[in-house]
């Protein structure tokens, strides 16, 4: 798994690369919360390069959607593959989050929802 961040204003970017399964959501999780500047950023996730996320995964990501959404922002998925998009879709998950094809047009969203000048 490879992971990187980018900072907007009200909004955090995650790259997310590879797998994330029982064995690396930890890692994900440290990630996310250590690199969150505020509760109330968007959080977006660039997840072209995903090619697999299990339940733990899937729980991360989910939780930081819940603490942005009670902050008043909200979870961004960009660019999601076949396969998590099944993960997402079976488990109701996908209600969750708001879709975008690719990573511009999720910040475009939150840029027209007026939280982010860029």
């Amino acid at each position: 798994m490879k992971l990187t961040c980018r900072h907007y204003p009200g909004a955090t970017l995650f790259t997310v690369a590879g797998q994330v399964d029982i064995s690396t959501s930890a890692e994900l999780e440290e990630f996310i919360g250590g690199q969150r500047r505020r509760f109330d950023d968007h959080v977006i996730v660039d997840m072209r390069e995903l090619t697999f996320i299990d339940s733990s995964g899937l729980a991360v990501l989910l939780a930081a959607g819940a603490l942005a959404r009670v902050h008043g922002a909200g979870l961004h998925l960009a660019g999601v593959q076949p396969m998590p998009a099944r993960l997402l879709e079976i488990t109701g998950a996908d209600r969750a989050a708001t879709f975008h094809d690719d990573v511009e047009q999720a910040l475009a969203a939150v840029l027209a929802a007026g939280h982010v000048r860029l």
